[in-house]
């Protein structure tokens, strides 16, 4: 989205300097607009923010907007107009297994449809409107496409055509087409006089304004051809070991892990975005997904074992204390701290400062975070009275000190923390990548014995560091 909206604000003459990939701060100025105070959010965060009030006018696609409005349907957003570019759809897909059928013969004839997705919220829609008699929604931070036929049996997603094919999935049915739009806040565009701003987004932008304030969903059905990678059915791993492996930032040192360690690693090695690499270990599957998503995942016996952070550990036993998830091995990489985070302004230099402050105010303190139930125990422990926790999805550190009080946030040297002008006031743990396992899973007498042999496999590449 970035590139595609810089060029539209450069033809609008906005002129709002360091607004660019890589971009070290979040908070902009315009130079045509001196009043004007710009901010730059992770896509997902701005239907909420504004929403809720903080921001007059924000730029994002539509899918996220729909994902706020099916949930929240009175609140206060309204769809200004389409931006002419971010064309996307949100598909339907299933396995190549399912090549052919449509919703009707997917869901006929099973107890439970399983539905994973970024959007779990019109997922839920999705599947109230088809009137499926049972379902369960799980909800990832990405990397959904990897599910099925094991994990889903039904997955929403931005549609990638590559990516569809390559995990073996065949799209169903669409369900919404989106692209970049502006998006106000009720209160805002109705008091405020927006006009001089919107001309020039006007003459900058080629495409109509959206019709009215109506959410523009369609439901039409799709066939492809069947994808020519093949997935196994569930029924032939009943006896094989899942395995997760993170993408992202943990990826390159579990890489380096297992190779010290001796396995070939295949596809995996080569950050090729494949979620199904074939790697050298014997009766063992593995798939490629977000550390944040594994804990629930292997606690929902989606995955057998997985290499996570204690941090995504610990956030998800918080919300979940009797979860059949445990933690195996610590893997001694992926190091970091959980920190609690103020504005360098705020008079605050510890937890008990912070209890103060908080306590001389009418309004909740406000804590945003990536680690919900983390920052919620915090806030619980360490009696900080009424307090409102804000999910986030990254770039935690643009929300001070506008539009929240307090940050729970990962760190490995405070540089960009500080280059942001806020300040640490307390340690919660530290954090470092681990093997988890679902107990009941790895306890059965055919699966301890491969357990035990990965776990021997991981502590031969420790030993090698």
């Amino acid at each position: 989205m970035l590139p595609e909206t810089a060029r539209l604000l450069e033809w609008a003459e906005w002129d709002i300097g360091g607004y660019r990939d890589g971009a070290p701060i979040y908070n902009l100025k315009s130079g045509r607009f001196p009043a004007m105070l710009a901010k730059i959010f992770h896509e997902k965060d701005i239907p909420v923010q504004v929403a809720v009030g903080n921001y007059d006018l924000g730029i994002c696609c539509l899918d996220w907007v729909e994902e706020l409005l099916v949930r929240y349907h009175s609140t206060d957003l309204v769809k200004v107009r389409d931006l002419g570019y971010g064309r996307g759809s949100l598909l339907i897909v299933a396995s190549s297994l399912m090549s052919g059928m449509g919703i009707e013969e997917i869901t006929a004839g099973r107890d439970e449809i399983r539905i994973a997705s970024e959007y779990p919220n019109l997922a839920e829609s999705f599947a109230l409107k088809n009137r499926l008699r049972r379902f369960r929604v799980f909800p990832a931070c990405g990397a959904v496409e990897v599910y099925p036929p094991e994990g889903a049996d039904l997955v929403l997603l931005r549609s990638d055509g590559e990516t569809i094919s390559r995990a073996g999935l065949v799209p169903v049915s669409t369900l919404l087409e989106f692209g970049a739009c502006l998006i106000a806040n009720r209160t805002s565009w109705e008091t405020r006089d927006l006009s001089e701003i919107l001309a020039t987004l006007s003459e900058a932008a080629v495409s109509e304004p959206m019709a009215g304030d109506k959410p523009v969903p369609v439901s039409v059905s799709v066939r492809a051809p069947q994808s020519p990678a093949e997935p196994v059915s569930p029924e032939a791993r009943e006896n094989i070991i899942r395995l997760a492996l993170p993408d992202g930032h943990q990826q390159k040192p579990t890489v380096a892990l297992l190779e010290k360690a001796g396995v070939d690693l295949g596809d995996y090695r080569l950050n090729s975005g494949i979620r199904r690499p074939v790697v050298g270990l014997p009766g063992v599957t593995v798939k490629v997904v977000r550390p944040q998503d594994m804990p629930l995942q292997v606690a929902n016996a989606n995955f057998d074992l997985a290499i996570t952070g204690r941090d995504w550990l610990r956030d998800h036993l918080n919300q979940f204390p009797s979860s059949p998830v445990t933690e195996l091995l610590d893997l001694k990489f992926g190091w970091v701290k959980l920190v609690a985070v103020v504005s360098q302004e705020m008079a605050v230099e510890d937890v008990s400062g912070l209890r103060r402050w908080s306590a001389g105010r009418t309004v909740p303190l406000r804590i945003a975070s990536e680690y919900t139930n983390i920052a919620d125990e915090y806030a619980r422990d360490n009696h900080l009275g009424s307090y409102r926790i804000i999910p986030t999805w990254g770039a935690t550190e643009a929300f001070l000190p506008d539009d929240a009080d307090l940050l729970i946030e990962n760190t490995e040297t405070g540089g960009t923390i500080a280059r942001h002008n806020l300040k640490i006031i307390e340690t919660l743990f530290e954090s470092t990548a681990c093997l988890i396992g679902n107990t009941s899973r790895i306890a059965e007498p055919d699966v301890a014995p491969g357990v035990k042999r990965i776990i021997g496999i991981l502590r031969r590449g420790l030993e090698a560091s």
